[in-house]
């Protein structure tokens, strides 16, 4: 089975084929970036993915030596994700199912980055960190579905990173700029924020900020929120491991490019007695081939995905993962 994958949750519109091995045969993507170049509008970043969804699939094709009748299924990111861009990745699945007269399946964006990071993290059964834009959640398998053990109570890891780097006029995204100027930093006191197995950022980026303002070092500030929040993470992880039992970690989603957030939790896995690893880097972000491969899971497994229809609050636990047992 050969599936073509959509991702379009948010900036990125990504289109990756893989095959029921789990073989990556091509990922395409390009990403939104609006004028001012800080986030994101969702309304022109759904007419961004209109403009480049039909290049991409061609080149996608082309990459993997394919054509469309080569093509046995097609995967959405059904949600979770902004409405607007979602709606740019149905409309085009829907296009190319009934042109091609090919069925489509939709699929959950977070449990897409725990599929493919599995594969090419080489894990079977971890605690998964998923840290993305939106997203920040320790997350692990039990019962028949991926179960959240502990998440943020507001912002995401990376939206949290991206605000201060507005803040403190980095550009965007801010997450690559912050590490590189925390590594010459030293620590500062910013607030800690765990409450029970939940996190909280909002109030490390408004203090964050303000240190900024009564002019203490960018590269003291920069380590010290990095030090802060990825300390948070971690702390929560370790308690998932403790809790489960488990003996794998894994870190997906776009902020797991982070060298430092890796090295946190590589330290405390070892100390755990935990193997550690990391979804490689070009799968890590979103990604069309993700999109793919979950699809083809569900849809060997008999998964019945709601047809016509986005999910924007769609979350990991919702999902019957009827391929694990």
């Amino acid at each position: 089975m050969i599936c073509l994958g959509i991702e379009s949750t948010a900036h990125t519109f990504g289109v990756g084929i893989a095959d029921e091995k789990g073989n990556i045969l091509s990922d395409e993507k390009d990403t939104y970036k609006s004028k001012e170049g800080w986030g994101i509008i969702p309304i022109e970043s759904a007419e961004h993915h209109r403009e480049v969804a039909d290049s991409l699939i061609q080149k996608a094709l082309a990459a993997a030596s394919l054509e469309m009748k080569d093509i046995d299924l097609i995967s959405f990111s059904q949600g979770p994700g902004l409405a607007p861009c979602l709606y740019a990745g149905l409309n085009k699945t829907m296009e190319l199912s009934r042109n091609f007269s090919i069925p489509y399946i939709g699929v959950n964006h977070c449990v897409a980055h725990i599929e493919i990071g599995k594969i090419y993290a080489e894990q079977k059964d971890p605690v998964v960190v998923f840290t993305s834009g939106a997203n920040t959640q320790i997350i692990s398998f039990n019962n028949g579905r991926y179960r959240i053990f502990g998440e943020t109570m507001d912002v995401g890891l990376g939206n949290a990173l991206d605000k201060f780097g507005r803040s403190a006029g980095i550009g965007f995204p801010a997450g690559p700029k912050i590490e590189e100027l925390g590594r010459s930093g030293k620590w500062i006191e910013l607030p800690y924020v765990v409450k029970g197995m939940d996190l909280s950022f909002s109030g490390i980026v408004t203090e964050a900020s303000k240190r900024l303002e009564k002019g203490c070092r960018l590269e003291d500030v920069c380590f010290s929120i990095q030090e802060s929040m990825f300390s948070m993470v971690t702390e929560v992880t370790e308690r998932a491991i403790a809790h489960l039992g488990k003996e794998e970690v894994m870190l997906t989603g776009g902020v797991a490019a982070n060298r430092f957030l890796q090295e946190k939790l590589r330290i405390m896995s070892e100390e755990r007695k935990a193997r550690f690893s990391a979804c490689p880097m070009k799968l890590a972000g979103d990604n069309g081939a993700m999109i793919a491969w979950t699809g083809i899971l569900a849809h060997k497994s008999g998964y019945k995905s709601e047809k016509g229809k986005i999910l924007p609050r769609w979350r990991a636990d919702d999902m019957e993962i009827s391929w694990m047992k």
